[in-house]
């Protein structure tokens, strides 16, 4: 923010007939009133510099999922019908690779799982906005082969909450994905529906990565 600094003037009166008492105190009056104005000019910018000094910086977040890099062993649990009262979940198990792009201001993830329901193949292609310091989440699966609508969201206090509200079986409804539980070989991931507007949550998407270690990382 460039801020404007204030021009102050002094206007001096003319008179025709000035006698010389007169023309002394006039004389010494303009010489004496800048002195205070200008010294608060000096205090209010002082007061601005230091109000400048100590607003909080805001955090970046471009390296948020570095921690994530490698691969993983992932066991998933999915809701089968969300949104209709059914409780009836599935359980996979496959691996997770996290590749980082750009220097880690963005990063692809692969994942590949199998279960008594089938296989998936499905990818995330996250992005950090630099402007906005938020990142957006874009999913998609073999079957479709298109992005989703992207979540966007961030990382506060070691959680990561991301949102959006797309269309699911013709209703409109608001999606959450939440990334916690992070330590350098494991963290769990959560997505949740909602369709009355964020009032509750229902969870339909839990994953558990767990880190290959080195060695097994290179004997695949």
């Amino acid at each position: 923010m460039i801020r404007k600094a204030r021009r102050y003037r002094i206007k001096s009166a003319g008179y025709r007939e000035l006698i010389p008492l007169r023309v002394f105190f006039l004389i010494c009056s303009l010489v004496v009133i800048p002195q205070p104005i200008h010294g608060r000019a000096q205090n209010k910018s002082g007061a601005s510099g230091t109000s400048g000094q100590n607003a909080p910086k805001e955090r970046d977040g471009q390296h948020d999922f570095d921690f994530e890099i490698g691969s993983w062993k992932t066991h998933l649990s999915r809701r089968l019908h969300p949104l209709t009262g059914s409780n009836t979940w599935v359980e996979y198990d496959g691996t997770t690779i996290v590749r980082k792009v750009w220097n880690g201001r963005a990063n692809l993830v692969e994942l590949v799982a199998d279960g008594p329901s089938g296989h998936i193949e499905a990818l995330s292609l996250r992005l950090y906005n630099p402007r906005s310091r938020q990142w957006s989440l874009n999913f998609a699966n073999s079957q479709g082969g298109t992005l989703s609508q992207p979540t966007i969201g961030g990382f506060s206090n070691g959680r990561g909450e991301f949102y959006d509200q797309e269309m699911f079986n013709g209703r409109a409804i608001f999606v959450r994905f939440v990334i916690s539980d992070m330590t350098p070989n494991s963290c769990r991931f959560e997505q949740a529906f909602s369709d009355d507007g964020g009032k509750t949550w229902e969870v339909n998407w839990i994953a558990i990565d767990t880190r290959v270690k080195d060695g097994a990382e290179k004997s695949h």
